[in-house]
């Protein structure tokens, strides 16, 4: 069982996607990400799993919330630095997003 440490080694931090495309070498229909986290942290890419839900025009300009402080994975060609967090609901991955537009690079806290 996880502990509230474990929790706390997280680093979840909310970011800004600026662009989207498809990711056509992913063995799962996916998106490739570019996401905006602010100064201190930069731009990181992911590779997401949310193709059932969202269209790349509307992703966009959409804030989300990542863990940033796992290894960077190689998928395919592409390597994916950031893990979007999302739930998996009946129609899809829904992405975890702020009800209201924050700072980039807030921390989940």
């Amino acid at each position: 069982m996880a502990t509230f440490d474990d929790f706390m080694k997280l680093d979840i931090r909310v970011g800004t996607i600026i662009n989207a495309c498809n990711f056509e070498k992913a063995k799962k229909p996916a998106y490739k990400l570019e996401i905006d986290f602010g100064k201190e942290l930069g731009i990181k890419k992911s590779s997401a799993q949310i193709t059932d839900i969202y269209k790349i025009e509307d992703l966009i300009g959409k804030q989300i919330l990542a863990v940033v402080n796992f290894p960077p994975r190689q998928i395919a060609d592409f390597m994916s630095e950031v893990l979007v967090l999302g739930t998996y609901s009946k129609d899809g991955v829904v992405l975890i997003t702020p009800d209201i537009k924050v700072e980039n690079g807030d921390k989940l806290g």
